[in-house]
């Protein structure tokens, strides 16, 4: 199977650099969902990045917070990299942290929006009621802080989109927080995180898409499906990607590697060479949509 013969947008994806930066949790002995850290341990630089990709025609990338000490420092970094001589201008995007319960997270939205390539905010909600491995966050009820909910109104203001991280059981709260604020795009990541690949679980998980793709503001970002199943292959992600693509519809489903996170489960091309292969039966118009224009269109990229 070749690499998908089209421009592609890698819409979730990391770098660090821990000789210059830190990185609390980027730690070997940190429990973390997709398992032993330890591979991970080490700088993931942009040339590391655009090595991984050199047999695709990525044309641009989206950089997701790589949760640095200081977030602000993390976009300088991002921006300052995307606009070295010789960087082809990568990452096009950067979607940075901001606490949105700190009363003074309107000054660090000003400061990340200094920076001309930043797009949106992450702060990651998922939160598993029964095992604290799943945990991204130290509490369960963000959705519901009134100070949280402040700092995300900001985000219009602002013109920044929010990456949405959640299990499948907090999607109707998420799903009521997009639909108070029509104006703030969301972008679901890693599919909706289906921890379990059991029926009833996925049942739970399409019913919960489905609340969520009822708000026209939210989009579902098709990656990270490694982080639970690195075994995983075309044929055992195919149903999540199908059902991902019939639930939001290819016009608000984008694809995305999720590296070097995922790097842990497979290689950058098996990665592009299965969405080539599960959405064969696609049209040309929708794959475009899947592999490029929802990436460019979702995050404003010139392209």
């Amino acid at each position: 199977m070749q690499n998908p013969a089209m421009p592609i947008i890698d819409a979730h994806h990391h770098l660090w650099d821990l000789e210059r930066h830190d990185y609390p949790w980027l730690k070997p002995e940190t429990r973390h969902p997709a398992g032993d850290l330890t591979p991970l341990c080490r700088s993931y630089r942009l040339e590391d990045f655009l090595a991984d990709a050199r047999n695709q025609d990525l044309v641009a990338s989206v950089h997701l917070q790589a949760a640095m000490a200081d977030p602000v420092a993390e976009t300088a970094w991002l921006q300052a990299l995307a606009d070295a001589p010789g960087s082809g201008g990568f990452p096009q995007a950067i979607v940075a942290y901001a606490d949105l319960v700190d009363p003074k997270v309107e000054s660090v939205l000003e400061r990340h929006c200094q920076h001309p390539n930043v797009r949106g905010i992450r702060f990651m909600l998922n939160y598993h009621e029964d095992d604290p491995l799943y945990h991204m966050t130290d509490r369960p009820d963000w959705l519901a802080d009134p100070q949280w909910l402040s700092g995300f109104a900001l985000l219009e203001k602002y013109r920044l989109s929010f990456d949405l991280q959640v299990y499948p059981h907090q999607m109707a709260e998420a799903a009521a927080l997009a639909a108070r604020h029509p104006g703030i795009q969301l972008m679901l990541n890693h599919a909706g995180l289906p921890l379990r690949r059991d029926a009833a679980h996925l049942a739970e998980w399409r019913a919960a898409m489905r609340t969520l793709a009822a708000e026209p503001n939210v989009a579902a970002k098709i990656s990270g499906l490694g982080m639970f199943e690195p075994d995983w292959t075309p044929a055992s992600i195919r149903p999540l990607v199908l059902a991902t693509i019939e639930i939001f519809g290819p016009e608000r489903c984008l694809f995305a590697s999720n590296f070097p996170v995922d790097r842990l489960a497979s290689d950058y091309d098996a990665i592009w060479r299965a969405f080539d292969q599960i959405t064969a039966g696609c049209s040309a118009d929708e794959r475009r949509k899947l592999f490029h224009d929802n990436a460019a269109h979702f995050y404003r990229l010139r392209q």
